[in-house]
């Protein structure tokens, strides 16, 4: 088995049966044998191999006496690296065992360290190292863990690599964790400290002239003192790139000043809603300022007289705060603009300002729609142009009294998404049609479309979807439409369907035979159901009283939950057949 497993991963599908095939195989043999049957060293030295399919490297591999033993295997690997993705790994170790690696947040840290480099120059560096990171991936320097609650994928690092990954950086990486004691190397330029609870701690990090990475799990100031000693560390370490701080039981904190680290790339305030934060007057001029996050600050201001900062290298904002007080129409290399853009009257609010800002990329979350007032202005933020935006949010904050329907469709027409968009929700959307955009009639629509999600949606008859082919998820929340289209069936990529508070429904028209998850709730109008595809898997039915039986249930069911809805009944059999059943 544990050939199969290294042949795995050295040669994928290339069969033993052709001649190079035959010849690498024989080798590879050869090579398994040293590996001493350690599934890490398979899957390193084999993900290596796989790159370079030819005779002479896995010759060269096979009699290299490194490979006789588990750490030698990885150093091995860890050689054939280049110097740009030898740096990233090693940078690792300054994390704690067992750290969650999140691709998003470590790219970030490797673009500001200045481990990237790019022969390419119409790659952005964060390409350039999802490339690094999807190569450690590949060789099992890095491995899958799972999903965060807030469903970004995370990664691990084996306590081998870990080993491999320390050995490597040497002092240059550190990291101070619960229960620490003793000294910090004098020529560490990465820390990270888990818990900073004490001026003891301060002193030894006053002392690292070449800190260049500074990232604190939680901090605890609960004193004048305490603020004033964290303020004299920050004014020591100039050479600092990246700070990333979350404050943790703290006396107060309203402080940035003074930042007078001009080589800052990074910088992380998490605060809580309850602080304010005043920004100083050195910080118009963090020129080379690539990350901005101060977490949930809302109460975010500048020093007085001072106006809207321009920021050209900003590339990721993290606060909606922020947007108020910095010129963003300016930061034309801004990838990253959360949790979301307001449009209002405030200073650097309007949507006019995300014009230029073409190098977006994920989610765009805007809100305050309803304060754009014609076609015209929507049109001035080009959200078309933003070809990397795969998620877009429009919500619109109004009643029905206060709306005007006409300018509303004219608005949604004129913020046409990039053609290539894959998700679309719309909140609070009370215009008197759906844009041409959405129905098809404009650029062939949203033919990439896979999510679509509409809340509070006031308009009806429901569009016509079939031109989202690739359709997979489909909710509706507190929509006032009365029925779904007739043309459901022809969506055949729709998986789930998800109807919730949409009290004028009575009836679902046929069903895609695709749909794997139906969930129906407080719908307290509908009455039957249609006839159910046999591919689905889940079932809800809550709080609809009006529902009196379900249909046949196909047999690919294996979760049914039909919550306060007396007159159902399921016979005995069913539920025997069920993994999980809920009433």
């Amino acid at each position: 088995m544990f050939l199969e497993l290294f042949m795995y991963h050295a040669l994928g599908d290339r069969h033993a049966d052709d001649g190079v095939g035959s010849t690498l195989w024989n080798i590879g043999v050869h090579i398994a044998k040293k590996l001493k049957r350690s599934p890490l060293a398979a899957s390193t030295v084999g993900g290596q191999l796989r790159k370079r399919k030819n005779v002479e490297f896995w010759r060269r591999a096979r009699d290299r006496d490194l490979l006789n033993e588990t750490m030698g295997a990885l150093s091995w690997s860890y050689q054939h690296l280049n110097e740009q993705i030898r740096q990233c790994f090693a940078y690792c170790s300054m994390f704690p065992r067992g750290h969650h690696f999140r691709p998003n947040v470590l790219l970030k840290l490797w673009v500001a360290e200045g481990f990237i480099r790019s022969t390419n120059a119409g790659k952005e560096m964060e390409d350039v190292g999802q490339d690094y990171f999807d190569e450690l991936v590949s060789i099992s320097f890095l491995q899958y863990g799972g999903k965060e609650s807030c469903g970004e994928d995370y990664y691990l690092m084996h306590d081998l690599m870990y080993d491999l990954a320390e050995r490597i950086a040497g002092h240059d990486c550190f990291r101070i964790e619960d229960g620490w004691t003793g000294e910090i190397p004098p020529g560490v330029r990465h820390l990270f400290i888990d818990t900073y609870n004490g001026e003891k701690l301060a002193m030894k990090i006053f002392q690292l002239e070449n800190l260049r990475t500074l990232i604190i799990k939680v901090i605890k100031l609960w004193t004048p003192r305490d603020e004033e000693v964290f303020k004299n560390i920050i004014m020591r370490l100039q050479k600092l790139r990246v700070l990333n701080v979350t404050f943790g039981l703290t006396w107060h904190v309203n402080f940035l000043e003074p930042i007078g680290v001009k080589h800052i790339r990074h910088l992380t305030y998490r605060i809580g809603k309850s602080h304010g934060l005043i920004l100083p007057r050195t910080f118009k001029k963090l020129h080379h300022i690539q990350t901005l996050d101060f977490g949930n600050c809302k109460r975010l201001s500048l020093s007085k007289d001072e106006v809207g900062i321009n920021l050209v290298s900003l590339r990721h904002v993290g606060n909606a705060s922020i947007l108020k007080l910095v010129n963003i129409a300016r930061s034309t290399s801004l990838q990253e603009l959360g949790p979301y853009f307001t449009v209002s009257k405030e200073r650097g609010c309007n949507i006019k300002h995300l014009r230029d800002l073409n190098q977006l990329r994920g989610r765009l979350r805007i809100r305050g729609v309803e304060n754009v007032k014609s076609s015209e202005e929507a049109l001035e933020a080009k959200l078309a142009d933003k070809e990397r935006l795969t998620e877009l949010e429009l919500c619109w904050d109004c009643d029905q009294e206060s709306c005007n329907p006409e300018v509303e469709v004219e608005v949604l027409e004129g913020l046409c998404p990039p053609k290539d968009l894959e998700k679309l929700e719309l909140c609070g959307y009370n215009g008197a049609r759906y844009p041409n955009w959405m129905v098809g009639r404009q650029n062939g629509g949203l033919k990439c479309l896979q999510v679509l999600k509409l809340w509070k949606c006031s308009l009806g008859p429901a569009p016509v979807f079939e031109v989202f082919t690739l359709l997979r998820v489909l909710s509706l929340s507190a929509c006032i439409w009365v029925t779904l289209p007739d043309n459901m069936v022809r969506l055949k990529s729709l998986e789930e369907l998800s109807i919730e508070l949409c009290q004028n429904i009575q009836s679902l028209p046929a069903l895609p035979h695709s749909l794997k998850k139906l969930s129906i709730k407080y719908c307290k109008n509908i009455r039957s159901l249609p006839v159910l595809p046999q591919s689905l898997e889940e079932l809800s039915i809550d709080y609809c009283p009006n529902i009196q039986s379900l249909p046949v249930l196909p047999q690919a069911l294996t979760k049914l939950s039909t919550v306060d809805c007396p007159n159902i009944q399921s016979p005995p059999e069913l539920l025997r057949s069920l993994e999980e059943f809920e009433v």
